[in-house]
């Protein structure tokens, strides 16, 4: 081995380190932050909420560098129809049908890059998203505002979800479906809200 190898290696690392900015880890308030779910069928669409079980943002030079998120799978409701009706479309979406919620009670998402968007304030966010027990990388427009409370995060999220085994009424998967079709795709609007 050269000599000037662990020369040129500690080189390497020292600018490395040089060039590692400090992060800050700001913690989601949970009570401000909102998820809500749209879902789209041939007849029409149902709309609901989601909860956050637990979340985080990591920030390095006043910019979304990383951050983790928990959702609490049991927390799904149905906003748009009530009685009998709301009740059994959230019993059918928590069984294995949809999310298995007694077998994965929760679902993860984690950044893994973040780049800036065309605007200021705009970011691209690319991440792993497990639901199901499946992980699969994902990327998506979100806005973000800084000040003294904290920060502010928009971004609405379209998910495939027969990626993550959730075939149910997939015109993809089944033939003649009809009227009985669900889209595969959902979407998913966030509103974070974090502070220090």
């Amino acid at each position: 081995m050269s000599k000037m190898t662990p020369v040129l290696f500690f080189a390497v690392s020292c600018m490395l380190l040089a060039f590692t900015l400090p992060t800050e880890s700001y913690r989601v308030d949970l009570d401000k932050s909102t998820v809500s779910w749209t879902g789209y069928k041939v007849t029409g669409k149902h709309t609901g909420t989601l909860s956050l079980s637990e979340g985080s943002l990591e920030m390095a030079d006043g910019r979304i560098a990383g951050g983790a998120f928990k959702f609490d799978m049991s927390s799904i409701t149905v906003t748009d129809l009530e009685g009998g009706g709301k009740s059994k479309l959230e019993g059918h979406l928590k069984s294995d049908d949809f999310f298995g919620v007694e077998k994965f009670p929760s679902g993860n998402f984690n950044i893994t890059s973040v780049s800036r968007g065309k605007d200021e304030g705009n970011i691209n966010i690319t991440g792993d998203l497990t639901l199901k027990g499946i992980t699969q990388p994902i990327s998506f427009p979100a806005s973000v505002t800084m000040d003294d409370a904290g920060i502010s995060a928009e971004a609405m999220i379209k998910v495939d979800r027969t990626k993550y085994n959730i075939r149910y009424g997939s015109g993809s998967f089944f033939d003649n479906l009809g009227d009985n079709a669900i889209y595969d795709e959902f979407d998913l609007n966030i509103t974070l809200k974090a502070s220090k």
